[in-house]
């Protein structure tokens, strides 16, 4: 934080991600383990020291939360900005933020309860305006369900 200004500073640690939410998001991040099958031409421990699981997704939280490019993640803060967007691509695809949807979920349906019945469609049709509709639509001028805006014509004519 050396080189950001005050304002800066301040915007940044209020997307900071606190140690209660930390707490429930860690047991879902995977442990980054060499393979044994895989052959490696440096030796373990050698090369850049990987981001801590808890700054990648601190630089997750706050692009998702402002909305700002990848690229223009505050390297001095959150360290590499190609390599937050790299592990937010892997743990999307391993399915981590869905499974941190559905704990956020179950928490809060254990802490205020989830109507269930009423978020289900079964009282509506495909589209949640047609709730309850009791009067049939009038059948299209034309006798199709759609209309072409222009009659048909040959192919080999102008239009």
């Amino acid at each position: 934080m050396l080189f950001l200004t005050r304002e800066k500073q301040m915007k940044i640690r209020y997307w900071e991600v606190s140690d209660k939410f930390w707490a429930a998001v860690a047991p879902l991040i995977p442990k980054t383990e060499r393979s044994p099958e895989k052959e490696y031409t440096r030796k373990a421990g050698g090369g850049r020291k990987p981001i801590e699981p808890r700054t990648v997704f601190a630089g997750i939280v706050y692009v998702l939360r402002t909305g700002i490019h990848w690229k223009a993640l505050p390297k001095e803060i959150f360290g590499s900005p190609s390599a937050i967007h790299r592990y937010f691509r892997e743990w999307e695809h391993r399915g981590i933020f869905q499974a941190l949807w559905a704990h956020g979920l179950s928490e809060y349906d254990e802490m205020e309860g989830i109507a269930w019945r009423w978020q289900s469609r079964e009282s509506s049709g495909a589209n949640p305006t047609d709730r309850e509709k009791t009067r049939r639509q009038a059948p299209p001028v034309c006798g199709r369900a759609w209309c072409p805006v222009v009659h048909r014509r040959n192919r080999g004519e102008q239009a």
